[in-house]
C-alpha cells in the first residue's frame, strides 16, 4: 500500500476511473448487443434507431478515450453493413 499522500489519492482516483469507465464499455456492449438482437429478429422495425443509438454510444465511447479511433471506425461500418443486410 502506498505511504505518499499523492500516491494514495491516485490510488482512489484509479478505482473511481476504473469503475466509470466499465460502466460505460458496459452500455456501449449493451447498446451494440441490443442493435444485433434486432437485426438478427428480421423483422425489427427499430432497428434503425438501435443502429443510431449504438453508433452514438460508440462515439461516445472514443470521445472519452475508451476505444481507439480506428476500432470505432471498424464497428460502426460492422453495424451498417449488417443494417444493410
Amino acid at each position: 500500500m502506498a505511504n505518499i499522500k499523492s500516491a494514495i489519492k491516485r490510488a482512489e482516483l484509479n478505482i473511481v476511473q476504473k469503475e466509470r469507465n466499465s460502466g460505460q464499455k458496459a452500455a456501449l456492449r449493451t447498446s451494440i448487443k441490443k442493435f444485433e438482437a434486432a437485426v438478427a429478429a428480421a423483422g425489427a422495425d427499430d432497428a434503425q434507431a438501435l443502429y443510431v443509438v449504438a453508433a452514438a454510444a460508440i462515439d461516445r465511447a472514443h470521445s472519452k478515450g475508451l476505444i481507439h479511433k480506428n476500432k470505432a471506425n471498424r464497428d460502426k461500418s460492422r453495424l451498417s453493413k449488417k443494417l444493410a443486410k
